[in-house]
């Protein structure tokens, strides 16, 4: 393990604090989780059991049961006589993904009654700020608070925790454009679009505008990983 993967072990269980009594299994998933949703860990990275389950605090027994929920969450994988690895997601794994979030995300907006939505305004906000500063990663952060935020709309803590997972996966999808402006820049108003939409009423247009873009998104992302230069 390397000193800012280290780091990040080191940081994010200071902020997490200890793990509560009988859930350290959830809770040293939920820190790698997050350390994967934050782009800390990278698609790749080698997590070594003896130098995890010290940073952690909890037994190799305990973290074999984290790697397998988080590899049964598409975020890690178990490649033999290497150990476990943050997951690289291909193009199969990004086809599944969208088909999940084309169902979550466009029911979301058809059947939410619309109304003022103060945190899709700032999701905007914050990506138009990002853009203006030329800050992918803010622009990448502030696209998926837009989308995990119309997921909220419909109300389910099934599907939050769904779209929670998806979007963890989609960091590790998003990490080979972390330094293209080009793929997010344009998602910022498209998603400003598909708000004012909303907020006028216009549900199904919102939808539609979703749907759109998401099949946009997907195709981009489809043609980097099936290009001339994908390994």
């Amino acid at each position: 393990m390397n000193t800012v993967e280290n780091e990040f072990l080191l940081t994010a269980v200071g902020l997490a604090g200890p793990a509560p009594q009988g859930e350290a299994t959830s809770w040293a998933a939920g820190v790698l989780r997050q350390g994967i949703m934050a782009g800390r860990l990278p698609p790749g990275t080698r997590l070594s059991e003896a130098r995890v389950s010290e940073v952690l605090g909890i037994s190799r027994n305990t973290l074999r049961e984290v790697f397998t929920v988080l590899g049964n969450e598409n975020l890690l994988q178990r490649i033999p006589n290497r150990g476990v690895s943050v997951a690289r997601p291909g193009a199969d794994d990004v086809r599944e993904i969208y088909r999940v979030r084309l169902a979550l995300e466009t029911s979301a907006l058809r059947w939410t009654d619309p109304g003022p939505q103060p945190g899709l305004h700032a999701a905007v906000a914050a990506g138009r700020a990002a853009h203006r500063q030329g800050d992918v990663s803010g622009m990448a952060d502030a696209n998926q608070r837009f989308h995990r935020t119309v997921v909220e709309l419909a109300g389910s803590v099934r599907q939050n925790e769904l779209m929670s997972r998806i979007l963890a996966e989609m960091r590790l999808v998003f990490f080979s454009m972390r330094q293209d402006p080009s793929f997010h820049a344009p998602y910022i108003e498209r998603n400003a679009r598909i708000l004012e939409l909303f907020e006028r009423g216009c549900r199904e247009e919102a939808s539609v505008q979703m749907h759109r873009y998401l099949e946009d998104s997907r195709q981009q992302l489809l043609t980097v990983l099936e290009g001339p230069g994908a390994r």
